[in-house]
């Protein structure tokens, strides 16, 4: 991923003021991107990790394992350093056909329809509870086993019980706790682990493109 010498500056000031010292390198890291993206500093204490998140998800990343996505957002925001890095295909629920619409979004039905063709993706739901909670049902029926799921939407209501069953769920997961989240934080922990991993596994991020 390349640098502007304003992103350089910026990450200088949030490592000056990032105070959770009980994180690893690699979740500091991955802090430090979403501040850098949202300029809230109450991140580094809402991120949520469970145990092999980070080692499952840089395997499944440099397998060019599949990735799925909730919204056109998080596939764009990523697309670009996918392709100069580990090139996994990316496919979006919400651009994906599936049956007539009836009781749930196309973001549901979407990822339900991806799921079943691809359960051991990584799945990124940036922005939809609704969709996490479609893909959580999954994940409790047996029916998919992801490599990592990386969860960060907003709401309101119930977005505790959504992300508690993702916790028990049994499957890798990086999440953000509380309302706060959104696409663009996930896109900031997509391309915080694609470096991390591209760099573990001997790349310069910066050699292509």
């Amino acid at each position: 991923m390349e640098w502007h010498i304003t992103d350089v500056q910026n990450l200088a000031v949030i490592d000056q003021e990032i105070e959770n010292n009980e994180l690893s390198p690699a979740m500091t890291e991955i802090v430090r991107r979403i501040i850098l993206e949202t300029a809230d500093f109450e991140y580094q204490n809402l991120m949520q990790f469970s145990e092999r998140a980070l080692n499952d998800g840089a395997a499944a990343l440099a397998a060019r394992s599949t990735i799925i996505v909730d919204t056109l957002m998080v596939h764009v925001g990523i697309a670009s350093n996918l392709q100069q890095t580990f090139a996994n295909p990316v496919y979006c629920a919400t651009e994906t056909i599936t049956r007539p619409q009836k009781d749930k979004t196309k973001a549901e039905w979407g990822i339900q329809t991806l799921a079943r063709r691809y359960p051991e993706a990584i799945f990124v739901i940036g922005q939809s509870l609704s969709t996490l909670t479609a893909l959580v049902e999954l994940i409790e029926e047996q029916e998919v086993k992801p490599a990592l799921v990386i969860s960060t939407p907003t709401a309101f209501i119930e977005a505790d019980i959504a992300k508690e069953r993702l916790k028990d769920a049994d499957v890798p997961y990086i999440a953000i706790s509380g309302r706060k989240g959104g696409a663009m934080v996930a896109v900031a922990i997509v391309n915080a682990l694609v470096d991390l991993t591209w760099q573990a596994y001997g790349q310069n991020p910066n050699a292509q493109g």
